[in-house]
């Protein structure tokens, strides 16, 4: 089956955050950052079911090289990214995004 992947609004805004915060501590490492997050969500759009489950329908994986997680849903045939969140940040502050 093939998966169709959507970045909501707030996804959006959390790797733009992160791209500008390793950007600014190293020139290219925002660069980086992003591609790591790439590989991620190429990873989920192949299987996202491979991940496991860790809030009602929400699953995580996470990013390699960087402290991040992405955290998606699955609904019919779409992939939806809720949140792109530092592994220390609480998770109070993503259980409402879902």
């Amino acid at each position: 089956m093939s998966y169709t992947l959507k970045l909501r609004k707030e996804a959006e805004f959390d790797v733009a955050e992160g791209f500008d915060y390793y950007q600014g501590k190293r020139v290219g490492l925002g660069d980086d950052f992003l591609l790591c997050i790439d590989d991620a969500l190429q990873k989920i759009q192949r299987n996202p079911f491979i991940y496991r489950e860790i809030y009602r329908e929400l699953r995580r994986i996470s990013i390699h090289r960087f402290p991040y997680r992405i955290l998606y849903f699955v609904q019919n045939n779409h992939v939806v990214v809720t949140a792109v969140f530092h592994a220390r940040k609480a998770p109070s502050a993503w259980t409402n995004r879902t």
